[in-house]
């Protein structure tokens, strides 16, 4: 009966409900009980799983949702790992990502600010204040990550961001749509709530960066940012960011026509 952290973050208590009721309709066809054992000082959620089909449970959770390495042996070189931002306003010069390892040490991967200038803003010295405005950082934000370097000795992780995430952000760029990036709530919480609002009208898209993490997707000419009002009025415990491709092209643009 294997025990696994799932690479899934609750905010609140009553999250877990929602992450049982996932596991047994996922697994309603299959011999096969998951039972949540509950989750680790930094929301990862921990089941077991047991009974005849338990390996094709275990390698469904693994490929759809993913597993925590818990420990620096199970981070190998040049992986590439799902992780929520952490600690946005402690460094200036990196920022850091919770991908699971917290056996027997707390680990976060980091990221330094000249390689999210060289991937994200073409290589300028722009300042980390700044990508986190135009990439919507902030704590609990949902990003995939390259690692680059494992250190046990020293008890860190060294990355960049990976293809895939970048190729999100291109998306999102050359869409031209706004991105209100919901975090902490279910994909049914945001529905109901667009709904009751009317403000699904400007919506046309929920798409999952986890669980409890959506970005949505405004229609064309519709601002993010005058939705989270709205929105946090009803989704109290949730947090709000935002990216907009259009105020990232307008600075790119911008800051070329600076160097020439």
């Amino acid at each position: 009966m294997p025990t696994v952290t799932l690479l899934l973050k609750i905010y609140q208590d009553y999250q877990l409900k929602i992450v049982n009721e996932f596991l047994k309709s996922t697994f309603k066809d299959l011999k096969v009980k998951a039972k949540i054992c509950g989750c680790t000082s930094l929301g990862w959620i921990q089941t077991s799983i047991s009974g005849e089909d338990e390996s094709i449970a275990v390698n469904y959770l693994a490929k759809e949702i993913g597993f925590c390495p818990t420990s620096l042996d199970h981070v190998e070189k040049f992986s590439t790992i799902k992780g929520y931002l952490a600690a946005v306003k402690k460094s200036r010069e990196e920022i850091y990502i919770d991908v699971g390892v917290f056996s027997p040490n707390v680990t976060h991967a980091s990221i330094p600010l000249n390689y999210l200038q060289a991937q994200l803003v073409d290589g300028r010295k722009v300042a980390f204040k700044k990508i986190a405005e135009l990439f919507g950082f902030c704590e609990n934000l949902p990003l995939t990550i390259k690692v680059l370097n494992v250190d046990k000795e020293k008890n860190s992780i060294k990355a960049t961001l990976s293809e895939k995430q970048l190729n999100q952000y291109r998306d999102w760029q050359k869409s031209l749509l706004d991105r209100l990036i919901i975090l902490g709530s279910s994909a049914h919480e945001i529905q109901l709530v667009l709904k009751n609002t009317g403000l699904n009208r400007d919506v046309i898209d929920i798409e999952p960066l986890g669980m409890f993490e959506h970005a949505l997707a405004c229609k064309l000419g519709t601002d993010a940012v005058g939705l989270i009002s709205k929105i946090g009025k009803v989704l109290r415990n949730a947090a709000f960011t935002v990216f907009n491709p259009k105020e990232l092209q307008k600075f790119l643009e911008f800051s070329t026509a600076l160097i020439f």
